[in-house]
């Protein structure tokens, strides 16, 4: 054997020698058990996947352990195709059948009865609509529509000269503000409380005896309190001015404009509400009206204070006490201005009236804000709707009333007047009065604009011949 024969055979060379045939005939497929044959078609792979339909889905897995990865994955891809293209076909389906069904199912014919329902339908909403254009739509979602359809246990309704009225179910129909069970109406702007009475009747003077005569109160404007900076709404408040005193109110009111008219024309008109908006103006001039307690040319007010929520005397005290007490504040502050500015200009110290050294620093201002709070101390809850007055007499006296509000199987009425105390100091009911009417920071804005168009309303008249208007 030759040298180069020798060399090819060794080890190292011996791959370069390729076999003279193939070492394999066919590839040899990876699978995990051999227990049956790996299928080598098309159609073996089909049938082996039939079958595995008809096992659970849970066990496709698991006895397919003898087919490659890659023919598992084929049929897994299968079956989610087929699968998928039947629920898509599901979806057309259900989409497509309703509409197929109306347009080729014949509708029932109309009865008689359901188009006599449908236009009575049609007639109620009307009615809605044409009442929710005269009467005041709720503004918030806590109150029902049903609060702004009854007054005291009474109907609302419109009456002649498109007024809205309280009228007992029995006059519902010819209901006229005249009428002895009719009671006139205001809005108040808010769903709480819808309206308030144009004319209150209240007991003269501050005595409950059992002769004491009562006296007709007209409204002279209304607004409501809020507080925080969220304007949450607490209570609605209204002016009343006795009837037999309107004259003097307006006789005062025309002479800061004009002493010498009868009637105040447009022109003065505006003077008078700028005026009575004006912060220190408006503080001189009711502070004159209020000042003339005893005499003939007192006039008899009264505020009237109903909650918009549930709420109790203690909350209502302490805000009439923080603006009694805020008023004394401001008074002091104006007087200890005025002795600076009279001690730079080198004067004679003379404070002008009403500001008079220790005015509010006695002690009798002291005893009569007691007084004041003990009136609501111990009272319980103030019921949302309930109403409470503060009177205030020709002698300065204030008074306190409560009434509440009864529910009953027939609806809401008012219960009966029961009289809270008084205070005989003038002062506190100026204070009082002063919160809503005078200075710069009043207790409720709307209420001050409210009334001050009121007072405007009552001047464009001659003096004595005002019956009472709301503006």
């Amino acid at each position: 054997m030759n040298t180069a024969r020798i060399f090819t055979r060794r080890p190292i060379f011996r791959c370069l020698n390729p076999p003279p045939t193939a070492l394999r005939t066919r590839p040899q497929f990876r699978h995990v058990s051999s227990k049956e044959p790996v299928p080598r078609s098309k159609s073996e792979a089909d049938l082996l996947y039939r079958r595995a339909r008809r096992r659970s889905s849970s066990d496709i897995d698991i006895n397919l352990d003898h087919v490659s990865v890659h023919r598992a994955e084929a049929i897994r891809r299968a079956y989610l195709t087929k699968r998928r293209n039947k629920l898509l076909l599901g979806a057309v389906l259900s989409m497509l059948a309703p509409i197929i069904l109306v347009r080729i199912w014949p509708m029932p014919p109309e009865t008689k009865a359901k188009i006599e329902a449908e236009a009575n339908d049609r007639f109620q909403e009307t009615e809605e609509k044409i009442k929710a254009a005269i009467l005041p739509r709720p503004t918030q979602t806590d109150s029902p529509r049903s609060a702004s359809e009854s007054f005291q246990g009474k109907k609302v309704v419109i009456g002649t000269g498109d007024k809205i009225l309280a009228a007992p179910e029995s006059s519902v129909g010819d209901a006229k503000p005249t009428d002895p069970d009719a009671i006139e109406l205001v809005p108040t702007g808010t769903s709480y409380v819808p309206y308030f009475p144009k004319t209150v009747t209240l007991p003269d003077g501050n005595t409950n005896s059992t002769g004491s005569t009562e006296q007709e109160y007209t409204l002279l404007g209304l607004g409501i309190r809020k507080v925080s900076f969220l304007r949450v709404q607490v209570y609605i408040l209204g002016l009343y001015i006795c009837n037999s005193d309107l004259h003097i109110l307006q006789n005062a009111l025309i002479n800061t404009v004009n002493p010498t008219a009868s009637a105040l024309i447009p022109g003065e008109k505006d003077d008078l509400r700028a005026a009575l908006l004006d912060p220190d103006r408006s503080t001189q001039i009711w502070e004159s009206i209020l000042e003339k307690q005893g005499t003939t040319q007192a006039v008899r007010m009264a505020w009237r204070v109903v909650p918009v929520r549930g709420t109790d005397f203690k909350h209502l005290q302490d805000g009439w006490m923080r603006g009694v007490a805020g008023r004394t504040d401001e008074v002091k502050r104006k007087q200890q201005d005025l002795l600076r500015q009279q001690a730079v200009e080198q004067k004679v110290i003379a404070l002008p009236k009403p500001v008079q050294e220790s005015e509010f620093d006695d002690e009798s201002f002291g005893l009569a804000m007691k007084e004041f709070k003990g009136l609501f101390q111990g009272r319980g809850k103030a019921a949302k709707g309930s109403v409470i007055l503060l009177t205030r007499n020709k002698e300065g006296v204030l008074g306190a009333l409560y009434q509440p509000l009864l529910r009953t199987k027939e609806g809401e009425r008012e219960g009966e007047l029961v009289r809270l105390g008084e205070v005989r100091d003038q002062r506190v009911g100026k204070l009082v009065w002063l919160m809503y009417l005078g200075g710069k920071n009043v207790s409720s804005e709307d209420a001050r604009r409210n009334i001050v168009e009121g007072c405007v309303g009552i001047t464009e008249r001659p003096v004595g011949t005002v019956e009472g208007m709301v503006q």
